[in-house]
């Protein structure tokens, strides 16, 4: 092989294409790598796609990490500096988002409040930053749109009521989940989550817009503020 030829998949035994597998055992039998894999189609000089794979995985935190990223986050990996191949990534990513929202957006989100502590985990959790997000709930508490909205520490300074409200009125929403993560990896809420739903619940009463729960999340962890009896 040239040195500068990458490494493709066809070029894998047969039993380890995770194209074969896919198309033999069904797309369940294949690990998190070997989906990656299928996407990327080819490695480089001394790298295999699978490799390729486990480095992006490994990079960002899983799957769930991944679905946080952009394509300027992806060009600090090798392999990916065509804008080609990362734009195919970031449309799959892009469509598993939509398809968690409209999942959302089909069934009453406390229907299953194990759910959007789910859905929240898996957007928010890998984040390197805090991130403050609001979901938007009509009146049958279905999700319309949740939207990020401040980044960067979160105390009462730094998240502003004014525009929650805004954005509620901007939705129509009937109801809201405030969510936020905590990089540190403890889910606690500090007084300064505490006092910041009691502002924003404030705020938003005046509008007759409700505060159903504020969910705290981390790497594999979630808590919700209702479920502890702070809301």
């Amino acid at each position: 092989m040239l040195e500068n030829t990458p490494v493709p998949l066809k070029n894998l035994p047969l039993e380890a294409r995770p194209r074969e597998k896919l198309l033999a055992r069904g797309a369940s039998a294949l690990s998190d790598v070997e989906l990656l894999a299928l996407l990327l189609r080819t490695g480089l000089a001394g790298k295999s796609v699978l490799h390729l794979a486990q480095e992006l995985l490994d990079t960002f935190g899983g799957i769930a990490g991944l679905l946080n990223t952009n394509a300027d986050d992806l060009k600090r990996i090798k392999g990916l500096g065509g804008p080609a191949k990362r734009a195919e990534l970031i449309a799959v990513l892009e469509l598993a988002r939509r398809a968690l929202t409209q999942q959302m957006a089909e069934q009453p989100a406390f229907e299953s409040p194990g759910a959007v502590k789910d859905y929240l985990q898996l957007l928010l959790a890998n984040r390197a930053h805090e991130v403050f997000a609001v979901l938007f709930l009509n009146a049958q508490n279905r999700l319309i749109a949740m939207e990020e909205l401040f980044r960067g520490t979160l105390t009462q300074a730094s998240v502003y009521p004014r525009e929650v409200v805004v954005r509620a009125l901007h939705h129509h929403a009937a109801a809201v989940v405030l969510a936020h993560n905590h990089p540190s990896g403890n889910v606690q809420p500090s007084r300064a989550d505490q006092a910041l739903t009691q502002s924003l619940k404030a705020a938003l009463a005046l509008v007759d817009v409700r505060v159903l729960d504020h969910v705290i999340v981390a790497p594999g962890r979630a808590l919700s503020m209702a479920e502890e009896g702070g809301i």
